[in-house]
């Protein structure tokens, strides 16, 4: 498994797939991680390098002026025929016509995504494709997320009538 950014959802995303499924994980991170319950992981400095050894690679990367178009046509020419792109992150990050002309010409071997380029929109040519998933962004659908999401609206409505710094700004 590959991840492209090793942040606290990357290293996740790693344990789960290294101590649940035996996997051998691979990563691309702009900063070094001392990664302790992660023995065994492999930081690759090269994007294409890291692209190209895995099987599967997930995007774990935030939305940045850095990261737009990060997964572009060279990136994904540097994947195996057989992987597959998975995209949790941002849309943008993929550069979208380069993916549907990589998973219409076979050049790797699907993708599962539940963000999008343009979003709300999903350009017709990736739901006609046989060897992608896609959804929607759900991650947030859960009762425990959305349980902690209004506890941490209360928490800055008290922090804000006590005078304090409000302890999750947007």
């Amino acid at each position: 498994l590959g991840i492209v950014g090793m942040g606290r959802i990357g290293q996740a995303i790693a344990r789960r797939a290294m101590h649940g499924f035996g996997m051998k994980i691979a990563y691309f991170t702009r900063s070094p991680k001392d990664l302790p319950d992660l023995p065994g992981a492999q930081a690759v400095n090269d994007l294409h390098r890291l692209m190209g050894l895995s099987d599967m690679v997930v995007i774990a990367v935030p939305a940045s002026p850095q990261t737009h178009h990060l997964i572009d046509a060279a990136a994904l020419g540097a994947m195996q025929p057989h992987a597959h792109l998975v995209n949790i992150a941002r849309g943008d990050i993929v550069e979208e016509a380069a993916l549907i002309a990589a998973l219409q010409d076979r050049r790797i071997g699907g993708a599962g995504l539940d963000v999008y380029e343009f979003e709300p929109r999903v350009p017709e040519a990736l739901l006609a494709l046989d060897n992608v998933v896609l959804l929607p962004h759900l991650g947030t659908a859960a009762l425990e997320v959305r349980t902690e999401m209004g506890l941490m609206a209360v928490d800055n409505l008290r922090a804000f009538q006590a005078g304090k710094a409000l302890p999750n700004a947007v």
